[in-house]
């Protein structure tokens, strides 16, 4: 099995750069110890680096490209802008307190994903809750938790669906069990805002909704909940993302990227159409 690294320093930026930085090493037939060496670094460093899992110095990348005879050119200079990306402080830093680190490592992927897929059985996605339901479905998990935790944990979920209305859009599929949408969270009120919320987000043409009906047989649902995370960068893989009760998992090898995608097709064969889901949304609305 394997499992992209989970701190908190880990963004899709960093991954990228550091698989290029591997893919030239490599093509150059040179060592992580002699790619160590030419930077004042152990072997370890260069893995650390090309695994992206530690910020980079533009000394150290520019010495590494030239070692790799990219000494000019544009792709060196795409390369060394790529540095500041990698490096920048994201804004969920500001939520250190309420996201742990597992979860940032998402968040970056999140970002910078060109599309989204998720199979949810509990609630709906995150990035399609409405303020309201989202805070009824924290108060479900934290009975305990202070107003401004509260507070806070619902603001990183509405700052994430900025990505929704920014010039860059991922697009986002997401296959729905009915029985999140008649779950009752939070009340009547919020169960309805939460529905119009979904119709109106279906008319988006980035997004693609479907409900999976109850008793259906469902082929790939025995993994429970999961996301397929795909990039347009060639060397940055997909990713398959696995939520656990205090920590997650993210699978790059491709086999089982391919494994997860293949449940997703299976699930979105097996639920109603996007028009037939939009009827089932508004016949549970209709019934709340």
């Amino acid at each position: 099995m394997s499992m992209l690294h989970t701190g908190g320093g880990v963004t899709a930026h960093r991954l990228l750069l550091g698989s290029q930085l591997r893919r030239l090493r490599e093509a150059r037939g040179v060592t992580r110890e002699e790619a160590g060496y030419s930077i004042r670094a152990s072997e370890s460093k260069i893995s650390r680096m090309e695994l992206g899992r530690v910020g980079f110095k533009e000394r150290d990348v520019a010495d590494l490209l030239t070692l790799y005879g990219l000494d000019r050119g544009e792709e060196r200079a795409t390369l060394l802008g790529l540095v500041a990306e990698a490096n920048a402080v994201s804004w969920w830093h500001g939520y250190e307190d309420v996201v742990p680190t597992w979860f940032q490592t998402y968040l970056g992927l999140e970002e910078a994903a060109a599309s989204i897929a998720s199979y949810e059985i509990q609630f709906v996605p995150g990035l399609l809750q409405t303020e309201e339901y989202a805070r009824a479905v924290v108060l479900l998990g934290r009975h305990h938790a202070t107003a401004q935790e509260v507070d806070r944990r619902v603001a990183v979920r509405m700052r994430r669906q900025q990505l929704l209305a920014g010039g860059r859009t991922p697009a986002l599929h997401a296959v729905i069990d009915e029985a999140a949408l008649r779950r009752p969270c939070g009340g009547p009120e919020v169960m309805r805002g939460q529905l119009r919320h979904l119709v109106e987000a279906a008319a988006r043409p980035e997004v693609t909704l479907q409900v999976v009906p109850l008793g259906t047989d469902l082929p790939g649902a025995e993994a429970g909940a999961f996301s397929v995370l795909g990039f347009t960068e060639s060397e940055l893989p997909d990713v398959v993302y696995l939520e656990q009760f205090t920590s997650a998992l993210y699978l790059d090898r491709p086999a089982e990227v391919a494994e997860y995608a293949a449940a997703l097709r299976r699930l979105s064969e097996a639920s109603l159409s996007p028009e037939r889901s939009l009827t089932l949304i508004r016949s549970v609305l209709q019934d709340i």
